[in-house]
């Protein structure tokens, strides 16, 4: 059941597919304009959109929790996405147009797992041309939709963990994957084909996890202590919130340690310090010279 008023915090959301992120993202603000509260006392955003044929978990953030939209970039984010094999598109999914044909007989689950393995780590992968890159100021998929040529410099990213969940081969393969942020599927799809001489495109992409949140089967708020659990936290009195609203430090005082930890060799997100005051965040800190900086101090809690 969809609360009555929309809250500052962040919304786990179940996007299916053939929606979009933008049209969830709208059906929010409307929720704030039929409560009667205005877009810039509670803006409402989305912290990483899903492609119209995927589907899976959308974070909704409200209030003041879109002001740190750049802390979700770098924490793991998981998927499950089926390829098919024996066909390229210009977008990387089964919405594409087939740009090139390849022969997928010879496909075999271990010529597959020898892939995989090459695009571990840290790569750099040029994004599909109907990605929502910006090129000279405006989408890439516009262009790409207006039938020009785009050339999308390659991007630096990075595959945590990717686990061949099964195979119908020659046909398609099912995928699960642990990336960060900035991490296209559709080119990994589109590379891995090219890899193996076989060629293949997304046909079904599920976005199951990002950090420690998982896709729900209803709408989930998230507010307080429950918001980026991946950063260590520091107890803020109201004078202390008082010198960091006029920009000075505090002290280092005592930090606790987060409360979710990311996988194993992931890189370090250089989360910042949670200020809590009542259960609620008031701050983000940074420390600097012993001391804590506001990064910021927020408008309201969240």
């Amino acid at each position: 059941m969809k609360p009555s008023v929309i809250a500052p915090g962040i919304y786990l959301v179940h996007k299916e597919a053939g929606e979009t992120s933008f049209s969830i993202v709208r059906s929010f603000i409307e929720e704030v304009r039929s409560a009667g509260i205005r877009r810039d006392k509670l803006p409402v955003c989305h912290g990483g959109a899903l492609d119209p044929f995927a589907e899976g978990l959308l974070l909704i953030l409200a209030g003041q929790a879109a002001r740190l939209m750049d802390l979700l970039h770098p924490v793991p984010k998981t998927y499950e996405a089926e390829i098919a094999w024996g066909a390229e598109t210009d977008n990387g999914d089964l919405h594409g147009r087939v740009t090139a044909r390849g022969d997928a007989a010879s496909l075999t689950p271990a010529r597959l797992e020898e892939a995989v393995r090459a695009f571990i780590g840290w790569r750099d992968q040029v994004p599909p041309a109907t990605s929502n890159k910006r090129v000279g100021g405006e989408r890439a998929y516009r262009r790409a939709h207006r039938g020009e040529e785009v050339a999308l410099p390659p991007s630096r990213v990075y595959l945590h963990q990717a686990l061949w969940l099964g195979h119908d081969l020659p046909r398609s393969s099912t995928l699960q994957l642990v990336c960060g942020g900035g991490y296209y599927v559709r080119a990994l799809a589109r590379d891995l084909g090219r890899a193996v001489d076989a060629l293949g495109h997304l046909t079904k992409l599920r976005r199951t996890a990002i950090g420690p949140w998982e896709d729900p089967p209803r709408r989930v708020h998230l507010k307080g202590e429950e918001l980026y659990p991946w950063c260590a936290s520091r107890q803020v009195s109201e004078a202390e919130l008082s010198r960091l609203r006029a920009g000075e430090g505090i002290e280092r005082g005592a930090l606790s340690a987060p409360a979710w930890t990311l996988p194993q060799g992931f890189p370090d997100p250089q989360a910042p310090i949670r200020g809590l005051s009542r259960g609620l965040i008031v701050a983000m800190l940074r420390e600097r010279e012993g001391r804590l900086f506001p990064a910021p101090v927020l408008r309201g809690p969240l």
